[in-house]
């Protein structure tokens, strides 16, 4: 097992490289996980900052003190890839971001689309923005990652039309077999640059927003023969993506 990981908001440690993590970080360390001296720790501001530090002791329920020896900084990935998410019922966004994080994906795009029965609007629309946004960072943690994907506010069609048009790889599964959709096992992907994936609602993305997304870039592509759902497909396709491009190695 990789050392467990924990967010922090800056990298200053005092003398000796000493350095206290408390707050709700420091009570899940010591109160949770129950760590104890000698233990190795990660520590990162989820933007690709990160330290490899050992556990010295404890103070209280809520304080652990580490010694941390060096900063780093891991590069983004390359291809960066963002996938856009229509809005699923209920809790299945939360459970399509957590599995994205997991898998690698750099960046997550709500998507309002025509056909999604879950509507943001007002205060829920940014409570539910801010579930998103929570369950990537633990997911980040749970998967030891050290930049966690950007969650960003939710976007119109007209938006992720745009988004479309500026990345270097623009795909929308779309699981109308009559409709000529390409296997994106076969697509030719870049090796860097961006790649933006569409993921429809339950009820598949319709026409007008299809053709508009044709009108900016991109083509429309099958995983295979059976139908995911959306709270599945963005995590089914980004694995894919991320061994064809060696992202996974």
């Amino acid at each position: 097992m990789t050392a467990p990981v924990f967010v922090v908001e800056h990298f200053n440690p005092g003398g000796g490289g000493r350095y206290v993590l408390d707050g709700p970080e420091g009570r899940h360390a010591v109160s949770v996980k129950r760590l104890r001296a000698g233990e190795d720790v990660i520590l990162t501001d989820g933007a690709g900052t990160w330290a490899d530090c050992v556990v010295i002791g404890t103070e209280g329920k809520d304080r652990l003190i580490v010694r941390m020896d060096s900063v780093c900084e891991e590069p983004p990935e390359q291809p960066r890839i963002t996938v856009v998410q229509a809005l699923p019922k209920g809790d299945r966004g939360e459970l399509a971001v957590e599995t994205m994080t997991e898998v690698g994906v750099d960046a997550i795009v709500p998507w309002q689309a025509a056909r999604c029965i879950t509507q943001w609007k007002g205060d829920r629309g940014q409570k539910s923005l801010a579930k998103w946004r929570a369950t990537a960072r633990e997911a980040g943690k749970q998967s030891r990652r050290v930049r966690f994907p950007e969650v960003a506010e939710a976007a119109t069609t007209k938006q992720v039309a745009a988004l479309l048009a500026r990345a270097d790889f623009a795909a929308v599964l779309h699981s109308d077999f009559e409709y000529g959709s390409e296997p994106l096992a076969t697509a030719e992907l870049p090796a860097e640059g961006e790649i933006v994936l569409v993921v429809g609602p339950e009820g598949g993305v319709a026409a007008d927003e299809l053709e508009l997304f044709r009108q900016a870039g991109a083509k429309a592509y099958v995983l295979g023969r059976s139908v995911l759902r959306t709270s599945t497909a963005g995590t089914a396709a980004a694995a894919l993506l991320l061994g064809r491009t060696g992202r996974w190695d």
